[in-house]
């Protein structure tokens, strides 16, 4: 079995039809899995930026701020102790921690066809023979979104991410202006960006280059 599916040229006029493979475009969306995924990217992506210093990192302390007894004040041993203004951090976050999560290649593909056949099944997603530019043009290729965006997407808040399996600087550079467009190359393709951006504009090169990689 398989998906079909219409294949546009820029002007989004009908340049073909596209049988897709049911092991990556056909899956039943399984929640939980996608939700491992999205936390696993997430926690190795996370860098980790606070971190407080504890009583032996903090400055000074070294003498005894007085004599342990006769004074009628509490035992100190040091200035930096936790209690002290100016002393240590206990417990406070630190630059060790690891939030990095382990999930299996397998896992994670399957993820991805899941929210790719997802995208199918609503009909969030596009298929364009070719994205060429002639040159670094935002407007050129904000009218060609627009046109695929009323007329195949049937949508009118951008929300669009733009996958090429090849690396095209004229695209890269004419859509970075653009608000509620990303592109990513196909080797770029993650589970956080397909669910962040509600509509998928993808090659017809980058679905083949898909299949061949993963199907089995």
């Amino acid at each position: 079995m398989s998906v079909k599916i219409n294949i546009y040229n820029q002007k989004c006029e009908l340049a073909g039809e596209m049988d897709l493979s049911d092991f990556i475009f056909d899956i039943d969306l399984n929640n939980d899995l996608v939700h491992q995924a999205v936390l696993a990217q997430m926690g190795n992506e996370r860098q980790v930026l606070a971190h407080t210093k504890d009583r032996s990192e903090v400055s000074g302390g070294g003498k005894k701020p007085w004599r342990q007894k006769g004074t009628g004040r509490a035992r100190a041993g040091s200035s930096r102790s936790p209690i002290w203004i100016g002393g240590g951090v206990t417990f406070g976050p630190r630059s060790d921690r690891n939030f990095k999560k382990d999930i299996n290649k397998k896992m994670k593909r399957k993820a991805i066809f899941m929210v790719l056949s997802d995208k199918i099944r609503n009909k969030s997603i596009a298929i364009l023979d070719t994205v060429s530019l002639d040159e670094f043009k935002t407007k050129t290729i904000d009218g060609i979104l627009k046109n695929i965006e009323t007329r195949i997407l049937k949508t009118e808040r951008r929300n669009v991410l733009l996958v090429d399996n090849d690396k095209n600087e004229k695209l890269k550079f004419s859509v970075r202006n653009l608000e509620g467009v990303k592109n990513i190359n196909l080797e770029n393709i993650n589970i956080l960006d397909l669910l962040k951006h509600k509509n998928l504009i993808i090659t017809k090169n980058a679905v083949e280059k898909i299949e061949e990689t993963y199907k089995s």
